[in-house]
């Protein structure tokens, strides 16, 4: 009897160290897949910000895309501005002579009209003068007949 008790606690005890290892495993993978499931959402939680951090790399170039767009739209602007101003330049450079070469034309007509005028008071001077060679001749013939008689 008494072998038959032993050989029973022995079995007992065996099946209690079973379950308790049995036990202790899954413990383990109950601990293992929790600390797997904090991984993973730690991995997943970095994941989203890297993206965020990518994301407002990516912000922020966009930003200073539109930034150099603008200025280079100022560039252009102040690049037509200055041609018009050039253009403005030109015209005005271009009415200035317009208006010299007027001028000339008229001190030349006035120099013209000078000159006529010019003309026209010799031709009466040698009309006076003719006058006065007629009156001359008048007086000597005159003269001439006076003498006769």
């Amino acid at each position: 009897m008494d072998k038959q008790h032993n050989s029973n606690s022995n079995s007992r005890s065996s099946k209690k160290i079973i379950s308790c290892s049995l036990s202790s495993q899954s413990d383990k993978r109950d601990i293992e897949l929790s600390l797997k499931k904090k991984q993973i959402k730690h991995q997943q939680h970095q994941q989203q910000q890297h993206q965020q951090q990518q994301q407002q790399q990516q912000q922020q170039q966009q930003q200073q895309q539109q930034q150099q767009q603008q200025q280079q739209q100022q560039q252009q602007q102040q690049q037509q501005q200055q041609q018009q101003q050039k253009q403005q330049q030109q015209q005005q450079q271009q009415q200035q002579q317009q208006q010299q070469q007027q001028q000339q034309k008229q001190q030349q007509q006035q120099l013209q009209q000078q000159q006529q005028q010019q003309q026209q008071q010799q031709q009466q001077q040698q009309k006076q003068q003719q006058q006065q060679q007629q009156q001359q001749q008048q007086q000597q013939q005159q003269q001439q007949q006076q003498q006769r008689k």
